[in-house]
């Protein structure tokens, strides 16, 4: 596994049997690297996006270190709540926590919206607010420069 990933089971050596997601935020290398700086900046503890069939399906507590646009880990985060349920069904907190635009519900569903088509090949048309969708929280973890204190 990475250095950063190898820092952090060093550190807790609870997560040596740990296997962590690896992959970056969104679905560019300019979207990755905008959204990792909003993690690191501290205004995005949440993400959501279409669950798929072939998802593996997230729990309290799982680990992902994420990639820049480059493909470099840059942190870690644990899942610290995840919920599915229809596109629509976000309220205003979990938007302003996604810490995007202008973090209003109204904005984030114009994105999120725009951001299934864009990835699931969907017709304007479909009704991308009935689909089922993953809600997540987190915390970043390490590296600790960057962590957020413990409750």
């Amino acid at each position: 596994m990475d250095d950063l990933w190898a820092a952090y089971v060093a550190a807790h050596p609870e997560a040596a049997d740990v296997e962590p997601a690896v992959e970056p935020f969104g679905d560019s290398p300019a979207m990755a690297d905008a959204l990792l700086a909003l993690v690191v900046g501290g205004g995005k503890r949440a993400t959501a996006g279409p669950v798929c069939p072939d998802d593996h399906p997230v729990r309290v507590g799982d680990h992902w270190v994420v990639l820049d646009g480059s493909g470099r880990s840059q942190v870690v985060l644990r899942t610290v709540d995840v919920r599915v349920g229809r596109l629509d069904s976000v309220d205003d907190a979990f938007a302003r926590d996604e810490g995007e635009g202008d973090l209003t519900r109204a904005w984030w569903l114009r994105a999120h919206r725009d951001f299934a088509r864009r990835v699931l090949g969907l017709a304007d048309d479909v009704d991308v607010d009935a689909m089922e969708t993953r809600f997540e929280r987190f915390a970043v973890v390490w590296p600790p420069e960057h962590a957020d204190p413990r409750p």
